[in-house]
């Protein structure tokens, strides 16, 4: 059976898509941008900033299906700037303490110019 996760603490999707789906003991996030979940509009300026917005938002979003950030299994990171890959870093690091499988790299745009989007997947059981 295939569980479509939403939650109003994480921004509601913008286009034809779902927060995450759980299937087969994983959910699989979509990606997350640094959008204020009660407003729809980007939080901050920099990256550092940005990337504390999405984390939230992928935290609220794990959280409802039923699980944590130590549930990760794989992340992919998607930066506007490639330059900006240590202070992404940093902020991501106090996080995802788990050292899951990541991908991440730097891409043309963001949807709404975000600097940053990141995407998971975690196990339902740890």
């Amino acid at each position: 059976m295939i569980r479509t996760i939403s939650t109003p603490k994480a921004p509601a999707a913008i286009g034809p898509y779902s927060q995450a789906k759980a299937v087969s003991g994983f959910v699989f996030t979509s990606g997350q941008i640094p959008l204020d979940p009660a407003t729809g509009t980007l939080v901050g300026e920099e990256i550092r900033a940005q990337t504390e917005q999405v984390m939230k938002n992928l935290q609220a979003v794990l959280c409802e299906a039923g699980c944590d950030f130590d549930s990760v299994v794989k992340t992919t990171c998607f930066l506007a700037d490639i330059a900006d890959f240590a202070a992404f870093n940093e902020v991501y690091a106090k996080y995802i303490t788990s050292a899951p499988a990541r991908s991440c790299f730097a891409v043309k745009a963001l949807p709404k110019g975000a600097l940053v989007e990141v995407e998971c997947i975690a196990a339902l059981e740890k």
